[in-house]
């Protein structure tokens, strides 16, 4: 890993969500290792998720998002949560109060 690229982590739950995507799973994979070498390819989000990005990708006729924050210092974009776009930014805004605390 070269002095430029950045190191993707996924939160334990964000993990889980992965692991359901079953199929999905493999391409979701390719769109988050893309954040490795361009960290703010992800679009800002607004409101209480203001400090977040969510990165969006379809496969087949479904639209997916995982939503991250860039922890610039460290060179890690951090995943909080992998999923579908139904309810993602009601959830999303439940798990970023939680990930907030533990930063």
């Amino acid at each position: 890993m070269d002095e430029e690229s950045y190191r993707v982590e996924l939160t334990n739950p964000a993990e889980r969500d992965l692991r359901r995507m079953r199929s999905a799973a493999e391409p979701a994979l390719g769109e988050l290792l893309a954040l490795e070498s361009a960290p703010q390819l992800g679009q800002m989000l607004t409101g209480q998720l203001s400090e977040v990005r969510s990165l969006h990708w379809r496969v087949g006729k479904t639209d997916y998002r995982a939503a991250y924050v860039v922890l610039a210092a460290e060179r890690v974009c951090l995943v909080f949560l992998i999923g579908s776009r139904e309810n993602f930014y009601r959830d999303a805004g439940r798990r970023w109060e939680a990930v907030k605390k533990t930063l």
